[in-house]
Formats: C-alpha cells, sequence, structure tokens
C-alpha cells in the first residue's frame, strides 16, 4: 500500500543534547573530522546506514539511545568541546579579519549548483564542487560572502547501468524536510518569498531555503509552492534539465529572485548589503538586470545604471568553447521581460542588447548569457592560466581593434578545499609532523609557497600510507561494484569473482569526471590489446578504476560509457578494470586517496581547469595529464608525467586519439610503471616513487588549494570591485555614463594623423632612445578624454608586435589651427633584433578597470605606416 500522505517526524533531543541539532544543522560536519567522530559514535551502524548525514542518523535513532547519551557524561564533555569548537569557528576573527579595512563588507557569489556534501545533492560535476569549495574556503577564512542557488526537488540524477552496460537515470525526490536546511521565514513565522512576474499576468513564486556552510549562508530558491501553477512548480525540479524556456526561468529565477533572496536575507538578519556581486559561469547573469532595476527605481538612467552595477561585478567564465554557454532566442527572452512580465520599466530593447552576438562570427538572432554575464562585469577571470589566454581569444569580438592578450580577462586558477578532500590518514601523518592546529591552518589559509615538513616524513611511513589508503579503494571498489552488478541483474552466485577485484599492491590509476567527448572516457581503448597487456603484465600489471556520468540527453555519451562498460565486463579484465556508476562526492573522497595516479587526457586545450586532480594530488597521487587546465600551468616531471598531444596533426580526430593514444601507453610502459615497482637499495621500498610523492605534497600541495584561491578573488577582483563600487555613487555613475556616451559618438573623429621619430635609420643599437612626435585628430574629445600610446616590441615575419609594451605620450602645448594635438614621447629600444613600433588613441577616464573597456581604439591607418616606415629592423 501506499501512503496517501507523508510527514518528517523529527526526534526530539533531551535537553543536554540540544546542541547535535546545531552542529547537525551547520555542514561544517561535512569538513571537519571531530564533528563527524562525535556523530558517528552515536550509533555506528545507523551512522553508517545514513551515508554520514547527521540530519538522517538523528531522525533514526531510538528515544532510548537518546536517553543513553543524555546521561553518559564522557559523551556530554565530547559534545560541549564540539560545539565550543564551532562557536569559536563562527565568531572569532580569521585571516579576512585581519587585512586591511577596505575589504568589501559582504560578497553575493551565485552559481546554479553547488556541491557541498552527498547530504545536499545539489551538484552535476565541476562547477558545482568549485562553487561548493569556493563557500567553505571563504568560511574557513572568515570571507563574509552569501552563496544563492536553487534547490532542485531531484538534484541531478542518479545512474545506474542496464545488464548491456547502457546508463539508465534515476530521479528521486528531495525532501527540504530532510535535509540539513532551513526554511528562511519572516519575523511572524510564514516562510519568506520571493515572486517573478511572467507573461500574461501570472507569477513565479519560491521560498527560500538556508544551508549554514560554516560562517556562510547559502539561499537556495524552491518554486514548488503551493501558490504556483503545476508549470512553476516543476521550475526548480531537475539540475540542469527541460527545454529552453525551463533553463531560461530557472535562469531568472537564479539571478533576478536571487538578488531579491539577497535583499530578503539581510533585511531579516542584519547581515550587510553586498557591496560585490560574483557571477560563477552565465547562468546567473540576469543578477545584474535586477540590480539595474532596484537603480532605476531610485532615480537613475538605464546607463547610469548599468555602470554602477558593473562596478561591483565580477564574473567567472568556466567553459572553453561556445557550445557550452547557455543561449536561448531572441525572441523568448524578449517575451519573458517588460510591460507584461519582469522588469516592466526597462526596455526590453536594452535588454536584449546586453545579450546578442552583435560582433563578428556572432548569431545576430541568440541571446548569449556569457556575453550578457561579461557586459554587465567590469571584472572577468578564467580558471586557469591557459583558460584565461582561450577565453581572451573566445570573446575578443566584444573588444574589436584590440589583441587577444589585451581583452580584459583575467585569471585565478580553481583550487579546492583541502579539508573536504584530504583522507584523514593523510591529515594525521602531516598533523604528527607539525602539529594538528598548524596543519589545519596550511591546508585552509595557505599562504606558503612549499611544505617543507614534508621532507621530514620517513620514507616507509609515506609508503605504508599509499598502500592502506590503496587497501581501502579496494575494499570500497568491491562493495559498489557488488552493488552494481545487483542493479544490473546478476545473482550472488554469479558475483564470487567480485573478491578477487583489484588487489592492494598492483599500481592503481584513476580516471573519474563526467562524460562529453572532449574528455575521451575511452581513449585508453585505443588499442585493446596494448591496453590488455598493461593490465595483465606478469610483473608490472596496472589496475583502473573509471567512474563518470553522461548528460541524460547525450546519447553519444552514453555510447562511450557502454563502451567502456562492456570492455570492463570482459572476464579476462574484469579483476584489474572496474567501471563505478553513480559517481559523486562520497565516491569521489574514496577514489582520490586511493589511487597512485590520477590520469586526464582530454583534447588539449578544452579543459578549464579540472581539479580532480588537485585532489588527488592533495592525497600524494601523482598525475597523468595532458597539458591542459592547471596541469599545464604547475607540470614539472619532480611530480609527474605530461602526456603529449598532438595539437599540429592536422584537424583528424582520429588520427589525433591514435597518436595520443599510443603516447599514453608508452608513458605507462616506458616511465611510470617501472618506477612504481623498481625497488631500491636496502629498504626494499620504491625510492623514486615516493620521492615524487613527496614532491607532489610539498610542492603542489600549497598551489591548489582553495584558500589560495579566495585570498586570490579576494584581493585581485573582490577589493578592487568594492572600491570601485564606492567611488560609482550616483553623480559618479551619471558623469561615467554621459562620458562614454560622449566617446562613442565622438570616435569617429578620433585619428592619428603624422608620425616621426629621431631615427634617420632602419638600424640602431641597443639602448637607444629615440624621440617620438606624433600628430593626432581628437574630434569633439580633449587630451582628457583620450591617451595617447607608443606600443613597441619584437615583431615577427608579419610585422606582428609581441609582448608589447605601452608608454603613454604627452600632449604638446594647445591644438593647432585645424584642431589637431601634437604629442611626444620618448622611445626605448631596450631589445635586440627586429623591434616594431606604432601609436595608438584609447579613451581614457578615472572610473575604467581598463583601457580596452569600451572596446574603442584608434591607429595609424596603412598608407600612413607604409609612409612612416614604422618597422624597425
Amino acid at each position: 500500500m501506499k501512503a496517501i500522505r507523508r510527514f518528517t517526524v523529527r526526534p526530539v533531543l533531551p535537553e543536554p543534547l540540544r546542541p547535535l541539532s546545531d552542529l547537525a544543522r551547520n555542514l561544517r560536519w561535512s569538513w571537519h573530522a571531530e564533528t563527524r567522530d562525535l556523530f558517528q559514535s552515536v550509533d555506528p551502524e545507523r551512522w553508517a546506514a545514513s551515508g554520514g548525514d547527521p540530519v538522517r542518523l538523528l531522525g533514526s535513532v531510538p528515544p532510548a539511545r537518546l536517553a543513553d547519551l543524555a546521561g553518559d557524561r564522557r559523551f556530554l564533555r565530547r559534545l560541549a568541546a564540539v560545539a565550543g569548537d564551532l562557536n569559536d569557528y563562527m565568531t572569532g576573527d580569521r585571516w579576512y579579519q585581519a587585512q586591511p579595512d577596505e575589504l568589501p563588507a559582504a560578497i553575493a557569489y551565485f552559481s546554479p549548483e553547488f556541491g557541498i556534501t552527498a547530504a545536499l545533492p545539489q551538484y552535476s560535476g565541476g562547477l558545482g564542487i568549485l562553487a561548493g569549495d569556493h563557500l567553505k574556503a571563504a568560511s574557513d577564512l572568515g570571507v563574509p560572502l552569501i552563496g544563492v542557488g536553487l534547490l532542485y526537488r531531484h538534484g541531478y540524477f542518479r545512474q545506474t547501468l542496464s545488464r548491456d552496460g547502457w546508463q539508465q537515470e534515476h530521479y528521486p525526490v528531495l525532501d527540504p524536510h530532510e535535509l540539513p536546511v532551513v526554511l528562511l521565514e519572516e519575523p511572524d513565522g510564514t516562510p519568506a518569498q520571493v515572486a517573478l512576474a511572467l507573461p500574461g499576468g501570472r507569477q513565479l513564486h519560491a521560498r527560500i531555503w538556508l544551508a549554514q556552510v560554516g560562517r556562510v549562508p547559502l539561499l537556495m530558491l524552491d518554486s514548488d509552492v503551493e501558490e504556483n501553477d503545476l508549470g512553476e512548480r516543476g521550475v526548480t525540479d531537475r539540475l540542469y534539465g527541460g527545454g529552453s524556456e525551463h533553463r531560461l526561468l530557472q535562469e531568472m529565477l537564479l539571478g533576478i529572485g536571487g538578488v531579491r533572496a539577497v535583499r530578503t536575507y539581510c533585511r531579516l538578519t542584519g547581515h550587510p548589503e553586498p557591496e560585490v556581486f560574483h557571477t560563477n559561469e552565465g547562468h546567473a547573469g540576469f543578477l545584474g538586470l535586477e540590480r539595474i532595476a532596484e537603480l532605476c527605481a531610485r532615480g537613475l538612467d538605464f546607463d547610469s545604471a548599468l555602470e554602477a552595477v558593473r562596478a561591483g561585478t565580477v564574473f567567472t567564465t568556466h567553459t572553453p568553447v561556445p557550445a557550452g554557454i547557455d543561449r536561448f532566442d531572441r525572441e523568448l527572452v524578449a517575451r519573458h521581460f517588460g510591460p507584461d512580465a519582469e522588469l516592466p520599466r526597462i526596455d526590453v530593447d536594452r535588454i536584449l542588447r546586453l545579450g546578442m552576438e552583435t560582433y563578428p562570427g556572432g548569431e545576430p538572432n541568440l541571446f548569449n548569457m556569457a556575453v550578457m554575464g561579461l557586459r554587465l562585469a567590469q571584472r572577468a577571470n578564467g580558471v586557469s592560466l591557459l583558460h584565461g589566454n582561450v577565453s581572451r581569444e573566445m570573446f575578443a569580438g566584444l573588444w574589436p581593434g584590440f589583441d587577444a592578450d589585451e581583452v580584459p580577462i583575467t585569471s585565478v586558477t580553481n583550487g579546492v578545499h583541502a579539508p573536504t578532500w584530504v583522507a584523514p590518514e593523510v591529515f594525521r601523518l602531516g598533523a604528527r609532523q607539525i602539529g594538528v592546529h598548524r596543519a589545519e591552518d596550511a591546508l585552509t589559509v595557505g599562504g606558503s609557497d612549499r611544505w617543507d615538513a614534508v621532507a621530514d616524513i620517513p620514507d616507509q611511513e609515506i609508503w605504508e600510507l599509499r598502500r592502506l589508503l590503496r587497501e581501502q579503494l579496494v575494499t570500497e571498489v568491491r562493495e559498489r561494484l557488488r552493488a552494481s552488478w545487483r542493479q544490473r541483474g546478476a545473482g550472488t552466485a554469479e558475483l564470487g569473482w567480485i573478491d578477487g577485484v583489484l588487489h592492494p599492491d598492483v599500481l592503481t590509476i584513476g580516471f573519474a569526471r563526467r562524460v562529453p567527448s572532449y574528455k575521451r572516457l575511452t581513449l585508453m581503448l585505443r588499442d585493446r590489446d596494448r591496453l590488455m597487456d598493461l593490465l595483465l603484465h606478469p610483473e608490472r600489471p596496472i589496475q583502473i578504476v573509471v567512474a563518470g556520468k553522461a548528460h541524460p540527453a547525450d546519447d553519444g555519451g552514453k555510447r562511450l560509457v557502454q563502451e567502456l562498460v562492456r570492455f570492463t565486463d570482459d572476464p579476462r579484465v574484469r579483476h584489474r578494470i572496474v567501471f563505478l556508476p553513480d559517481y559523486g562526492m562520497g565516491m569521489a573522497q574514496k577514489l582520490y586517496p586511493g589511487c597512485d595516479i590520477w590520469l586526464n587526457n582530454p583534447l588539449r586545450p578544452l579543459e578549464a581547469c579540472g581539479t580532480s586532480g588537485m585532489k588527488a594530488a592533495l592525497n600524494g597521487c601523482l598525475n597523468l595529464s595532458v597539458l591542459d587546465g592547471w596541469w599545464d600551468e604547475w607540470f614539472q616531471s619532480d611530480f609527474g608525467w605530461a602526456i603529449p598531444t598532438a595539437d599540429g596533426v592536422g584537424t583528424d580526430p582520429d588520427h589525433r586519439d591514435d597518436i595520443e593514444a599510443a603516447a599514453l601507453y608508452d608513458l605507462l610502459e616506458q616511465r611510470v610503471t617501472p618506477r612504481f615497482y623498481e625497488r631500491g637499495g636496502q629498504s626494499g621500498l620504491p625510492d623514486r616513487w615516493i620521492e615524487m610523492v613527496r614532491q607532489t605534497l610539498s610542492l603542489l600541495g600549497p598551489k591548489v588549494l582553495a584558500g589560495r584561491m579566495v585570498r586570490e578573488y579576494v584581493e585581485r577582483l573582490y577589493t578592487p570591485a568594492a572600491l570601485a563600487h564606492r567611488s560609482m555613487d550616483p553623480d559618479a555613475a551619471r558623469e561615467l555614463a554621459e562620458w562614454k556616451g560622449r566617446v562613442r559618438a565622438a570616435w569617429p573623429g578620433v585619428t592619428v594623423d603624422h608620425v616621426e621619430t629621431s631615427a634617420a635609420a632602419a638600424l640602431a643599437e641597443l639602448g637607444t632612445t629615440l624621440g617620438l612626435r606624433v600628430r593626432v585628430g581628437l574630434g569633439d574629445l580633449g587630451p582628457d578624454d583620450v591617451e595617447v600610446q607608443v606600443v613597441s616590441g619584437r615583431v615577427d615575419e608579419e610585422d606582428r608586435i609581441a609582448d608589447a609594451a605601452a608608454v603613454p605620450l604627452k600632449p604638446v602645448g594647445s591644438p593647432e589651427q585645424d584642431g589637431r594635438w601634437v604629442y611626444e614621447g620618448p622611445l626605448s629600444l631596450d631589445r635586440t633584433g627586429p623591434f616594431g613600433y606604432t601609436v595608438r588613441i584609447l579613451p581614457a577616464h578615472r572610473l575604467l578597470a581598463s583601457s580596452a573597456e569600451l572596446g574603442l581604439v584608434a591607429g595609424p591607418s596603412e598608407e600612413l605606416v607604409e609612409a612612416a616606415g614604422l618597422l624597425m629592423r
């Protein structure tokens, strides 16, 4: 029989145990070992059955057990100590509180998904896990962040396999009352709500759920409320589900509704209003429109409000390919804004112009969320050095006339939250070396270039730790594999072979990630005979653990999963290579520490960052990866291997895959496996392998921390954005908007008319300084509106300037009779070889974050270049 109604019945904790409720509702338990140990001691069996979720645990413990604990003085002492530690963590000064006073009072961080813990399944992959790690690191550092997302009633899908290896999706219903979240309420006890106007006079209502991530509140909007019709109730049903309109409504709710949720939360709690809004990918880009509407309601015009909003906005792009960006039909977007829908006081054309691809190569009828994000943010970044370069190339059309390296998109390389991802055994080894508090600081605050204390850990201890972690992974894999085969329809009698799957002394390779085609899940299968030889080698075998989900709508990705699963089902190799379904945080926390090698073989440069290898590295796992994302930036042969890429081999993807797969097999056969299995000297240990583990921990460890990443965001992006926000009062915003309008109108009249130097010959000596004299036309502008620059550097065969250096020139006297201005300045010949220079004019204003901000530049005509001989050799 099925119940006609469902309730969540919460336990009534005895008074002495009341602090357990506070501990369960603050997600710091997900990365704080002492809190988890305390909950485990409540009831070890039920803790395991609950999947390590304190809320579920407390809902299942019998009253008799709670009564026993309420009288257990030893347990109550532990409870008091852990509760006191959480109070100190929540209220004490941390890194942020020791910084200068100019820091932002608060930052709002918007993301479509957040991976905090498996107990709050609101994530699909790397973007969400990164967002969760960002919140946790901000909490550890004391950064006053407010997270904003959606509460998906089905989360992302759960993955199983059919008997023939085809991915199957399941969408369990999540009851918020059974999750570690609470409803945000008005003073009278009613649920706080936000609402969006929809076409046809309808409304989309949403409640606000609050998850406390350490010191950071995470607000999640939920449209499954009685005030909504059935269609609107389903807006927050699934992460990345539904068609275009469904996705548009999700992103409007996230951006516009999210700002309204932040305002509500600050009103109800007294939390400082954010000075900076951080958009994690384009999904939340509509937040800028809501903030413009707020300012327009206070009397600012659209253009001035746009400048005020841009000043305090940071946009982070995570995609290296245009196909990864949400784009909507212009008419669909237009229907959801304007007099009969949302933001009725803003002209729909102004909204559309922010997202339209009005640049060469763009689709003029598509509304691009990343383009809107960039136009609404004064500061933008990619997520690794290489991805910063890729992003500048990809979005260069928004800044015509500028070289890609001048496009104002910087990079902050991602990091991972070490307390979440470092195995307890690894942490204890470090704590024995330097003490618990120093070890905690090293993993959270970071700041050092290297962890020198790792050098003092004996080889024997490192090797014993690595074997222990491998052994734990073997046990975990067998349990998960057995469960998977039962789901696929196998009986217990068929599964005896699983007891022999993997071995704790065999070199173990991990590969786990989402399964889009560019990540090349099946590259390892290109030459199956060579792979089999590696798996079954009599002296130096390898074993491989693979996991990953294909998007539900991606049949190509599902075929890749099936191809791999069918290979792993082969009785000849199934004890050495396994595919584990339903990859998520719970599995990942066991997988990273237990592997010796983390494999990553995307098509370069399509991996924006790729943080899974960072999590593995923090546990002493070595990386074997294509030079893409973060590995391109930090690879050293001391602590890993780089898979050569066939970037120059035409465009035939099959040929490229063959070459790169062969390079992968060569590395495994000739360098990786021999090093793992060689035993040195009297110790009988793999000395050279252990040294690579030591170098991974000491040199990579401090770099890959989310604490380092968040500190970079604070110093390089949040603080400048807060200062710009404060300087952009209504008068300054109007001034900047009017100035931009005047400059854009006058720019066709800005010209470089004549250039001359004091050099007579095309040869000059290093260190020579030439005098430069330039005549320019400024039209209706004056010298205060522009900067005239000489740009110089080495040149290639096509006279393109590389490693350019720009030096401003100064105006001389008053304008000439024809209105032209003369500028002069020095040109230093500071490099040998082919050397060139040019002259350009850029808009200049004290409130610009970058001279490229307007996308306007004027340079000499081709005729002038030819006449002046601007190239020197």
